[in-house]
């Protein structure tokens, strides 16, 4: 495995970055990057998946933030500086399970929290809109803070996880430390979300559409668990996980919330069902694209099946000190798993950027 590190804005390279239209930030499904101002680094390898499937986080705790009880995991010690680690769909917090503890070997405090609808995090109120848009997701992350008495953390995710980092770090900057997002810059609105894509791009998007019908909540609710592990498998086709480790994280999906969250955050996107007036004022600033000014490491694997942009789509949107990471072998999109010691290392060396 190695690591083409791209540095960032402050000295000129002589690389132009393409703006990131809707188009382009749907486009390139595996991505293609230059390496013409790239450094190779070879980083020590990975751990087997039988040491994973046996690697745990510990006892959960619980909090009351915002409208949830959330559960998380913390690790390290309670006066580190703070790292918060957010996992994505169908995953849950033992994508890090790495991760964690060898931050909190380095004297990180060690967040990682299920995310509404996953795990052991469920509602207060049975009267609270099963809500999904990004606005939600990313106001759990700051509520979750705030219930710790957390003034400014480091945020690092994949997937859904790194959607609500860039948004926490794009609206609440002054909350963000440091920023460690897989696949870069992924706010988006309803509008563009409605913008029709080539045909090779749509056919990556099938399951949006599945979950679009009746017919598709009905399959995700009955058949919830072989679909996230057929997710797994096309996200990340060259990932040899063993069923251990799959099992592990799938019990999170047998959440009550889970289908209901999973059907709207993708319905929201396609402008097929609402969001809740409160997180309107968000949702308009989102849909600006606001920029991102924290010091950044955005990263990639070389085998992600799952769409994602390609990293010259989103470079203009990061304003501050910023790097880029190709992590090549065979990484797809669970990147903190498949690839956790390159992960543990861009959330290092971020904090020090």
């Amino acid at each position: 495995m190695n690591v083409n590190v791209l540095n960032g804005t402050f000295r000129p390279t002589g690389r132009r970055f393409v703006g990131s239209s809707v188009l382009a930030l749907a486009m390139a499904p595996l991505g293609v990057f230059g390496a013409a101002n790239a450094q190779a680094i070879k980083p020590a390898p990975a751990q087997s998946a039988t040491v994973l499937a046996h690697t745990t986080l510990g006892p959960l705790k619980h909090i009351k933030a915002g409208v949830l009880d959330v559960a998380y995991a913390e690790l390290g010690p309670a006066n580190g500086p703070v790292v918060i680690l957010l996992h994505g769909w169908p995953y849950d917090v033992d994508s890090f399970a790495e991760v964690a503890p060898a931050l909190a070997a380095k004297g990180y405090r060690v967040l990682v929290p299920y995310a509404r609808g996953y795990g052991d995090t469920h509602f207060l109120s049975a009267k609270t809109l099963r809500n999904a848009e990004p606005a939600a997701l990313a106001q759990d992350v700051i509520d979750f803070m705030d219930a710790l008495k957390i003034e400014r953390a480091e945020l690092a995710g994949f997937d859904w996880g790194a959607r609500s980092a860039d948004i926490v770090a794009a609206l609440w900057p002054q909350r963000v430390k440091a920023l460690v997002s897989v696949s870069g810059y992924l706010i988006g609105s309803q509008e563009s979300g409605t913008q029709p894509l080539p045909p090779k791009a749509e056919l990556q998007w099938w399951y949006q559409y599945y979950f679009a019908t009746e017919r598709g909540r009905l399959g995700y609710e009955k058949n919830r668990h072989d679909f996230a592990k057929l997710i797994w498998q096309l996200a990340s086709p060259q990932w040899k996980f063993d069923d251990a480790t799959f099992e592990r994280s799938a019990v999170a999906m047998d959440n009550p919330d889970h289908v209901a969250i999973v059907i709207h955050n993708y319905r929201w996107r396609l402008d097929l069902a609402k969001g809740e007036a409160k997180y309107a004022a968000l949702e308009n600033k989102l849909a600006a694209f606001p920029e991102i000014s924290v010091p950044t490491i955005t990263m990639e694997g070389d085998a992600n099946g799952a769409p994602h942009p390609p990293a010259e789509a989103y470079r203009k949107h990061f304003t501050g000190k910023y790097e880029y990471r190709l992590i090549t072998g065979g990484i797809g999109h669970n990147l903190p798993q498949e690839a956790p010691q390159a992960f543990t290392q861009a959330v290092i060396d971020a904090d020090k950027l």
